[in-house]
Formats: structure tokens, C-alpha cells, sequence
């Protein structure tokens, strides 16, 4: 009901456009696991959730390691890490899913949540990505990926805070401080 009236309120011009997608979450999206499974979003409800596209053959791959020390020090405290591969920049993902999971495994001892390979820009854009990345959806920030290892910070209720360059280390003081506030 709530989404209606505010729909109405924006079409007769009385809010601007973004306030239409305040209810906007990720726990509104289904995406689907590196093993083919759906994964809701909705599960993730109380944490707090660094959303990474991911790639194993970039000059960032190594960050892989960063990622999984945060995820470790910090997975019991309601913060999780996922991984999205995508192949949008310079072919730097070009394995199937299997290849991409057997690949963080036994290179990086990945244990974070790892979902499908997808695309993170252009027309074939993933709707997860679509919302993530344009602020008419997401109501904070038009962030579109710029290369492999961006950096999505989304609070315990879902809502996107901000993006973070993709040579922003994942230990760095800032993505710490977030974490621990």
C-alpha cells in the first residue's frame, strides 16, 4: 500500500522521483548460487553485506585473499561477503561456474558465499546490478561498475550506503570502520 500512495504522491509531482524506491532493498532479489541454486537476498536480513563482482584472471585477483581474511574475521559478527564473477572486463572471467569455484578454492581457500557469473553493465545487465548500480532504483548513488573488485556496502536492512572504487582494498580503514559501527 505504502509503495502505491508513494507512487501516486511522485506521479502528481509532490516527491521526487527517488523517494518512489525507499522500500527498495536487495532482500527483494533472488539471484542464483555458483551451484545453480537460488539464493534469496532476504536471507541476509540483520547483516551487513559487501556485494563484489569478482574475477580470476585481473591485476585485482589478488584481493580474493583480503576478501576471504574479512569474511572470516568478520562472519560471526552479521556481516557477509558475496562474490559475483562477471566477464565485462577485458574477458578476465571466462570460466564456467565450476572452473570459477575450483579456481577460488584452491587459490584463495574462498569460503564466502559465491553466486553464478553474471553481468554487472550493458544491456544483459543482472537486475541485482541494475538496482546496485542506479540511483532512480536504489535511491542513493548512480555507481556503475567501472572494472572487476567494485565494492557494494549494504546496511542490516538492506539499503545500499555507498560504492566503493575497485582499488579499494577490502581491509582498508574505511570498509573496517563500516563494518565495525
Amino acid at each position: 500500500m505504502k509503495k502505491i500512495v508513494l507512487s501516486l504522491v511522485a506521479l502528481f509531482g509532490l516527491l521526487p522521483v527517488a523517494a518512489q524506491t525507499v522500500d527498495s532493498t536487495i532482500y527483494d532479489f533472488t539471484v542464483k548460487d555458483i551451484a545453480g541454486e537460488d539464493f534469496s537476498l532476504a536471507s541476509l536480513k540483520g547483516k551487513k553485506v559487501m556485494i563484489v563482482n569478482v574475477a580470476s584472471k585481473c591485476g585485482l585477483t589478488p584481493q580474493y585473499k583480503q576478501l576471504e581474511a574479512l569474511y572470516q574475521k568478520y562472519k560471526d559478527a552479521n556481516f557477509v561477503i558475496i562474490g559475483f564473477p562477471a566477464n565485462n572486463f577485458g574477458y578476465q572471467e571466462p570460466g564456467s561456474n565450476e572452473e570459477i569455484l575450483e579456481f577460488c578454492t584452491l587459490n584463495y581457500g574462498v569460503t564466502f558465499p559465491m553466486m553464478e557469473k553474471i553481468s554487472v553493465k550493458g544491456d544483459d545487465i543482472a537486475p541485482l546490478y541494475a538496482w546496485l548500480t542506479t540511483k532512480d532504483a536504489n535511491g542513493v548513488v548512480d555507481a556503475p561498475v567501472t572494472w572487476n573488485f567494485q565494492k557494494f556496502l549494504i546496511d542490516e536492512q538492506g539499503h545500499l550506503v555507498k560504492s566503493l572504487d575497485p582499488k579499494t582494498l577490502p581491509n582498508s580503514e574505511e570498509i573496517i570502520e563500516w563494518i565495525e559501527k
